[in-house]
């Protein structure tokens, strides 16, 4: 849970500092990839640390899990984010 922790406060940080930027920037960009990254490593964490009923109807973590993968596929992948990432920095 600490490392979870830390990849939410993590992102949390990059968010607020990248925040006041336009979207088409290296900014924008990089908080893509990091909140992205952190939203679907602690939903597929907590669906683990709940075990078997987190993905059922009874408990709300299998929504965030949706909602990660969603928001993935809405607003693109990460490895998509760092494509454009490495096309600017390069």
């Amino acid at each position: 849970m600490a490392d979870l922790y830390v990849a939410v406060q993590s992102a949390r940080a990059c968010s607020q500092r990248c925040g006041g930027r336009a979207v088409g920037d290296v900014g924008s960009a990089g908080r893509g990839v990091v909140a992205s990254e952190a939203f679907s490593k602690v939903a597929a964490e907590a669906v683990q640390m709940h075990g078997g009923i987190a993905i059922t109807w009874e408990h709300d973590i299998q929504l965030y899990f949706k909602r990660a993968h969603g928001s993935a596929q809405l607003l693109g992948p990460p490895q998509e984010h760092l494509r454009r990432l490495e096309s600017e920095v390069f």
